[in-house]
């Protein structure tokens, strides 16, 4: 069943930054699907199936952005 989480992403400054977390959050195995507003610093992330935070966390921070929390 696919799952969908809101995450909070700082650091994202431009519509390039968008694109590229776009891009990175896609490439995290189970993640269906990706949409990233700048205006609200969020990322809705569709998954196939459960992704633990730490993934996310890893995968955000070593792009230089930063997880600031998921709803």
């Amino acid at each position: 069943m696919a799952q969908i989480l809101v995450l909070k992403i700082g650091g994202m400054t431009c519509l390039h930054c968008t694109a590229k977390m776009t891009t990175i959050l896609k490439s995290i195995p189970g993640v269906i699907n990706a949409k990233v507003n700048l205006l609200n610093e969020e990322a809705e992330v569709m998954t196939s199936f459960p992704v633990a935070e730490t993934t996310f966390r890893d995968v955000i921070s070593t792009a230089g952005y930063k997880l600031n929390g998921i709803k």
